[in-house]
């Protein structure tokens, strides 16, 4: 498997256009995360499938997040996308997360070229309310079998907020 931070940058952060590796497919109860120090993907743990991920998973490469791991990206598709892929996303907006007192921000995207719904999704307003809802439910309880409480989204911002995000992601991945 190819080290994609050696391999891919960021993308065209201020173009809203960023690269976007895939950990975990949309429906996968399977907590799949890069591996920086092995190149590789790695099985962390398996979640409670009542628990499984709303949306594809992955992360921004050349980016470094508050907590220390790649700035996270939630890949809005209509089909679940396989582990160990990379694609150019539309970046649309940012949810504001913090995960055990830490600050966890997922990038929220979609696929930059997407022929099926005529490149319609643009902003968060243009996804469905009740995927807004089922996320933020998701990401609000997800640990609550081993650590209720320890999950809170704080807020959505639009695509202007997110890039701000993956620009001081850039900026600690560059200083680390």
């Amino acid at each position: 498997m190819a080290d994609f931070n050696q391999i891919l940058n960021a993308g065209d952060v201020d173009g809203c256009v960023v690269n976007v590796v895939v950990e975990i497919p949309t429906g996968s109860a399977h907590k799949i995360e890069w591996n920086r120090e092995l190149a590789v993907m790695q099985l962390d743990r398996v979640e409670p499938a009542i628990f499984a991920k709303p949306t594809n998973y992955g992360f921004i490469p050349q980016t470094l997040d508050e907590d220390g791991d790649e700035l996270d990206a939630l890949i809005i598709t209509s089909e679940p996308l396989p582990t160990g892929i990379f694609l150019e996303a539309k970046v649309i907006g940012v949810m504001k997360f913090e995960d055990d007192g830490e600050v966890d921000d997922k990038i929220v995207v979609v696929p930059a070229d997407d022929r099926n719904t005529g490149n319609a999704v643009n902003s968060l307003a243009d996804l469905p309310e009740r995927l807004i809802q089922q996320i933020e439910f998701h990401f609000n309880h997800y640990k609550d079998l081993k650590k209720a409480g320890t999950t809170t989204v704080k807020s959505w911002g639009d695509a202007e907020e997110a890039k701000v995000v993956i620009h001081e992601s850039i900026e600690r991945w560059n200083n680390r």
